[in-house]
């Protein structure tokens, strides 16, 4: 791609011709099969309140040759739905040049980016720490999954399935969900989300009420494009656990699970999970992105991963200096023998990057 001016423009004056763009653009790249690359998800969150604008490069001919939907803070860039992003860049052909410089301007002094695909050598310059995202393939539904997880994965799916009978004779019918909507047991994921940010020490991401709208305007778009996905599994009258993810095509992604600490011996979230994946056929997935983390029920019921980055474009040398002191104070409070005890600091290390 030629390096040409990048073009801000606002999520609510893009034409058709830029949406049709993009749309092309995502088919011919099969990275940005994440519904967290569809205009879908960009609309939701300029429409919950947080201003999308979306850089427009263009080739010599005039051709739209990449877009990429971000947030701006004052001068500051992140790409669009932060911090709750998992695969962020911008939307661009198979090896294409990114002008990555082109973004500091009009007083824009940094981008920060932190679960970044590796689409674009030019951002590897600015890329500081990769970390992996793993997935799970569930093309062939349980049967395939089976036959490709570890040994670990294929024990908790079993311990699932007998744990789900236990439910069923202790506490009622187990009933599955796959996709719902039903904004009463929206809010219930939403409550039992903040409990957990409140009892691990995390950054509680729906203290802002924009964060609710959004979770509410993405469970009322429906269609197999791009579509919010609500699953519920109860036991009788309770709801065992839930989860809100987004889906784009075969891909659903693995956005927020809770489940009802007073079960947690039953560990719910693997019932949920074996359940998805049983129904994933049906459904239509063929893949679930878990998102990253160091989650051990990821690092268990993974049968893949994509590494994603983490760094910041800017012409300052010491705004990056502070930010590899940081991630330096983080990796060695993850490498301490006092590690358990330590993540609360881990995660209000990374809490005021955002």
């Amino acid at each position: 791609m030629a390096r040409t001016a990048l073009e801000p423009v606002a999520f609510d004056r893009l034409t058709d011709a830029h949406l049709d763009a993009w749309h092309k653009l995502r088919d011919v790249n099969p990275m940005l099969d994440s519904p967290y690359f569809h205009p879908g998800f960009a609309a939701a969150v300029h429409a919950s309140g947080r201003p999308v604008q979306v850089y427009v490069g263009r080739g010599e001919t005039g051709e739209i040759e990449s877009l990429f939907p971000v947030q701006r803070d004052g001068a500051l860039l992140r790409p669009v739905g932060w911090p709750g992003a998992d695969f962020q860049g911008p939307i661009l052909a198979p090896g294409a040049a990114y002008p990555v410089a082109g973004l500091l301007t009009g007083g824009v002094t940094a981008l920060e980016f932190d679960h970044l695909l590796p689409m674009a050598e030019d951002f590897a310059p600015w890329t500081e720490t990769t970390r992996p995202s793993p997935f799970v393939d569930t093309t062939g539904g349980l049967d395939g999954y089976l036959a490709r997880a570890s040994k670990s994965g294929k024990d908790n799916m079993g311990q699932a399935r007998r744990r789900a009978a236990k439910a069923e004779r202790e506490i009622g019918p187990v009933r599955f969900a796959a996709d719902v909507v039903d904004d009463e047991a929206l809010a219930q994921v939403v409550q039992l989300k903040r409990a957990q940010y409140a009892a691990t020490g995390a950054r509680d991401y729906f203290a802002e009420p924009d964060r609710v709208r959004l979770l509410t305007d993405l469970l009322h778009t429906r269609g197999t494009d791009f579509a919010g996905i609500l699953s519920t599994l109860h036991a009788g009258p309770h709801l065992l656990a839930a989860h809100f993810g987004i889906r784009s095509g075969g891909v659903l992604h693995w956005w927020f699970p809770v489940y009802d600490p007073e079960h947690a011996g039953l560990a719910p979230g693997w019932m949920l999970l074996r359940e998805l994946v049983l129904a994933a056929p049906q459904l239509g997935f063929t893949r679930i992105d878990l998102g990253r983390g160091d989650d051990e029920y990821k690092r268990r019921a993974k049968t893949g991963e994509t590494l994603v980055g983490q760094g910041i474009v800017t012409r300052s040398n010491a705004r990056r200096a502070v930010r590899r002191a940081r991630e330096s104070l983080v990796a060695a409070a993850k490498a301490s023998p006092l590690g358990p005890h330590l993540r609360r600091v881990v995660r209000r290390l990374r809490a005021a990057k955002r």
